[in-house]
């Protein structure tokens, strides 16, 4: 028995996830970003995280080995800001009712998140359709107070603690 890709989906959504903004840079050195919660550790020594791209992203080739990005961390009430990145537009920075600084790596540090992680593409690895994208971790920055933004079922959900 198959399983169909909505299957798959509707089952994963059983794993809480935080949610992430991936931020990067194009070959004109334009900002381009992506809401996505595939994003874990791989390794603390060295420093390497991973998230899985999809390959058919607006910005897909931003994020090739080499290339830094920034992995923004979400907090409870950035759902606004996760919402914009995970939209279809072509240029995110636009219109933006939200503020981001550039971070060491030249990359967009999405102002408020709960922790920001500066990166670098080590590596690129296949996925069926998607990009698994391995990073290595040069800076990191957190907020210990805050509160994740969460994605549980298909829709935004409360950490209760």
């Amino acid at each position: 028995m198959a399983v169909s890709p909505r299957e798959l989906r509707d089952v994963l959504g059983s794993f809480a996830t935080g949610v992430t903004i991936i931020t990067g840079v194009d070959d004109q050195d334009r900002p381009v970003g992506l809401t996505a919660n595939s994003f874990n550790s791989v390794s603390l020594d060295p420093p390497l995280i991973l998230f899985s791209l999809d390959r058919n992203a607006n910005c897909a080739s931003a994020f090739a080995e080499g290339r830094p990005f920034v992995v923004n961390v979400l907090r409870d009430d950035q759902q606004p800001q996760s919402n914009h990145f995970a939209s279809k537009t072509d240029d995110k920075f636009a219109e933006m009712d939200f503020t981001w600084t550039t971070g060491n790596n030249g990359c967009a540090v999405i102002e408020g998140a709960l922790a920001h992680l500066e990166c670098t593409c080590e590596s690129l690895h296949e996925g069926g359709d998607h990009w698994i994208v391995i990073g290595r971790v040069s800076r990191i920055e957190a907020d210990p107070e805050g509160r994740p933004l969460v994605f549980f079922r298909g829709r935004y959900a409360n950490l209760n603690d």
